[in-house]
């Protein structure tokens, strides 16, 4: 307990936060460093995955490589990967750039499985009857797939793209091990120095971070839910409304007996 106390007063002293200080610090820095590394990666293989998986998920075709592909993609050690493309990529690359080129390549390979089957399983989860009526009115599957299928399943869209930014948050930290920024150049800071307060409290800015990027697309997840009608309620409704119907449709008829 007494190590998490001393590491927390280490993340909360003014001193590590002054810029110009000795890389690992300010702390600000790496956090940034960290920030823009997740934010390529996963904007990158948003590219990629977002258009596969829709086209995917709208025409059907590929679903047994979607689940292949993922299932191959989490499997792949990413720090096997990240040291593999460092040694090929510094060949061709000049070495100021090969930690950065490498590291962006692991952590998109890292990314794009969530992202893709994000994106599949969303447009494939469309109810076919809402499907059938957009094409019933005229609509190209183009505008099927934008103006229907998209919008109905962006809360999963966005659920693939939230575990992909997790999983690429965390696994930042492995950069440092190519000598680039990030938290994990505190952390690994702290193992060469055998500084406890640099170990624990870079790991608690990354569980830190992750828990505030986790919330922040929990929050876009529940907007997005808002306005999508479930399917049980408008069963609920249709059946508690079937009656009410029958009995107007007996009311008028007697009346019409009667006259």
């Amino acid at each position: 307990m007494q190590y998490f106390l001393s590491a927390i007063a280490w993340l909360f002293d003014p001193a590590n936060y002054r810029a110009g200080l000795q890389s690992p610090l300010p702390i600000q820095d790496r956090i940034v460093e960290h920030l823009l590394y997740t934010l390529v990666s996963v904007a990158i293989a948003a590219v990629i995955a977002l258009p596969l998986g829709l086209y995917i998920g709208h025409t059907g075709r590929g679903r047994g490589f979607v689940i292949a592909f993922s299932g191959s993609m989490r499997a792949l050690p990413t720090l096997g990967l990240l040291g593999t493309l460092f040694v090929v990529i510094g060949y061709t690359v000049p070495f100021t750039l090969t930690a950065f080129i490498a590291s962006i390549i692991a952590f998109v390979v890292l990314a794009i499985p969530s992202i893709l089957a994000g994106a599949y399983a969303g447009v494939e989860s469309v109810d076919p009857q809402t499907v059938d009526a957009a094409r019933s009115v005229g609509m190209t599957e183009l505008q099927i797939l934008l103006r229907v299928e998209v919008p109905l399943s962006l809360p999963l869209i966005i659920g693939g793209i939230r575990a992909s930014v997790l999983q690429v948050i965390a696994t930042v930290v492995i950069a440092s091990y190519v000598s680039l920024g990030g938290l994990g150049a505190i952390i690994s800071t702290g193992i060469s120095l055998n500084d406890n307060n640099l170990i624990l409290g870079g790991a608690l800015l990354v569980t830190v971070l992750a828990l505030v990027i986790d919330g922040l697309f929990a929050l876009a997840q529940h907007f997005t839910r808002r306005g999508v009608p479930s399917p049980t309620r408008r069963r609920r409704t249709h059946v508690r409304a079937l009656p009410s119907r029958r009995r107007a449709v007996t009311v008028s008829a007697v009346d019409e007996r009667d006259h």
